[in-house]
């Protein structure tokens, strides 16, 4: 069996069958907002895991309604749902021996100007969330918006006074330079102190592609040094019902071939 294989899939049966066929190493759950009105069944799902000897991490849910999570949003439904929800993750994560990836928002924050003033409000709402520094909730980056690393104030004024533990998102980062390899790796060395899992995704640096390894322009001869010795997944863009993850273990073996 292939070593090095790391994936992402849903809880459903079909999708957590196919990815524990492949004996990975380390299985993201990635949730919905109906996933956690059963939130049983998620802790079955890490503890199979953990009795197959597979490293368990979630993934928050993206949506509250139907649309995306922004944690400076302005809508108390959805604050709410992103509090609670939070928390209980947290509480899985403490008792069942998992790690959970969170956003602060996805797909930017409206109107709000890129500056130092709108960064320090999100870090502010970041520190507002119980247990946002306990290392078991990993806060990843967008394509672009506060938390995007195209954001110059990201880093300086936000992670470093946080000492925040995060997910890099390595295709994320590219996109947000609209494809720039040195910017890219220039990340991925200024947040090595802070990163402790990583999505590995290709992409053409235009849009949120989500593609195999190899099928892009990242230069993953000089990211690989970087992401040696962390945790990781392949996160490629899967079609249909996303039960089949072939992708994701094509680009294990296109990782494993990089030197």
């Amino acid at each position: 069996m292939q070593k090095g294989i790391r994936l992402k899939g849903g809880i459903d049966d079909k999708s957590f069958a196919n990815r524990l066929s492949h004996e990975p190493e380390i299985v993201e759950l990635f949730l919905t907002e109906k996933d956690m009105e059963r939130t049983p069944l998620i802790r079955e799902r890490i503890r199979e895991m953990r009795r197959r000897g597979i490293k368990a991490y979630m993934h928050h849910p993206s949506k509250y309604r139907g649309a995306y999570l922004d944690i400076l949003s302005e809508e108390p439904e959805m604050i709410t749902f992103y509090r609670e929800s939070t928390a209980e993750l947290l509480r899985i994560c403490e008792e069942e021996d998992a790690k959970c990836v969170i956003h602060a928002h996805y797909v930017g924050m409206g109107n709000a100007p890129i500056d130092r003033e709108s960064t320090i409000a999100l870090r502010e709402a970041i520190a507002s969330i119980p247990g946002y520094d306990s290392g078991l909730l990993l806060w990843e980056d967008s394509t672009e918006g506060l938390f995007c690393y195209s954001n110059p104030y990201l880093i300086d004024d936000l992670i470093v006074p946080l000492n925040l533990p995060i997910n890099v998102d390595v295709s994320h980062a590219f996109i947000g330079f609209r494809g720039d390899n040195d910017k890219l790796c220039e990340v991925l060395e200024r947040t090595a102190p802070y990163a402790r899992y990583y999505h590995l995704v290709d992409s053409m640096g235009q849009r949120h592609d989500s593609l195999p390894l190899g099928a892009g322009l990242i230069d993953w001869e000089r990211v690989k040094p970087f992401v040696e010795g962390k945790d990781f997944i392949f996160e490629i863009n899967l079609t249909g019902d996303h039960a089949d993850c072939t992708p994701m273990v094509e680009s294990a073996a296109f990782y494993a071939a990089v030197r």
